[in-house]
């Protein structure tokens, strides 16, 4: 069946999903009832872990429903599922845009020499990989790190938006063009994007530009340190991170 969707939402933004499938310039998508089911563990075995209200137990839960998870081409050449890492009680997510190479062989995000700078970049504004949750928008390695394709994306949402749903960050830290016009429902460039705060429901979302274009280019360097500020600013005003880890 043909799906299209313009949901109601506060503010009159359409829904976050159909927001993201229309930012790559689809109209709609052909799905079958029963695919959507089994994406969304409807048609798994029963979870072993219970969802107790802890964070993490719910995201081990996730894990499960994912499990060797097939839902798109990505999984054909992949050697692990990036599910994330670091504190996903503390309210502060960063976002990119898929696992590398490293990530792939090692099975956690920005591992890489993307990784190292990006380590960097937190411990400027005072935080490190216990005071942040740190994922992407697609889990499967992109064959040679090429840009996840649209209906790649569509196939991996329903996990990051279970993610959001079950950490409630306090703010969002979209890493590169692909993890920002996917929380933004913008078809912008990054260069455009970033600067302004946005908001994926009522989290706010700041875009920046990712760790590997500084490796490249030293120029953007100045642009992502004003974002941090701002994104320290913004930490200040809403007290995050959380203290403790569920």
């Amino acid at each position: 069946m043909a799906e299209s969707r313009d949901t109601g939402a506060p503010g009159g933004r359409k829904d976050p999903f159909w927001n993201s499938v229309a930012s790559f310039g689809m109209d709609d998508i052909f799905v079958l009832p029963e695919w959507i089911s089994e994406l969304k563990g409807e048609k798994t075995a029963s979870v072993t872990v219970e969802e107790s209200g802890s964070i993490p137990l719910e995201l081990a839960a996730l894990m499960q429903r994912v499990g060797d998870c097939r839902g798109c081409r990505l999984s054909e050449e992949r050697n692990t599922i990036v599910f994330g890492g670091g504190n996903p009680s503390a309210g502060i997510l960063f976002i990119g845009e898929g696992p590398g190479a490293n990530e792939d062989i090692q099975g956690e995000p920005f591992v890489g020499r993307a990784g190292k700078l990006l380590d960097k970049i937190l411990a400027a504004i005072d935080l490190d990989r216990d005071t942040v949750f740190i994922t992407n928008i697609v889990k499967c390695r992109p064959p040679g790190n090429r840009t996840p394709s649209k209906d790649e994306v569509a196939a991996c949402w329903w996990i990051l938006e279970e993610q959001i749903r079950i950490m409630q960050p306090g703010v969002i830290v979209a890493l590169g063009a692909p993890a920002s016009r996917t929380m933004t429902g913008s078809s912008d460039g990054i260069g455009k994007l970033r600067g302004t705060i946005h908001r994926y429901g009522d989290i706010p979302v700041l875009p920046t530009y990712h760790p590997a274009a500084l490796l490249r280019t030293d120029a953007l360097k100045r642009p992502v340190w004003d974002d941090m500020k701002t994104l320290r600013k913004l930490l200040d005003e809403l007290g995050l991170p959380r203290a403790g880890k569920d």
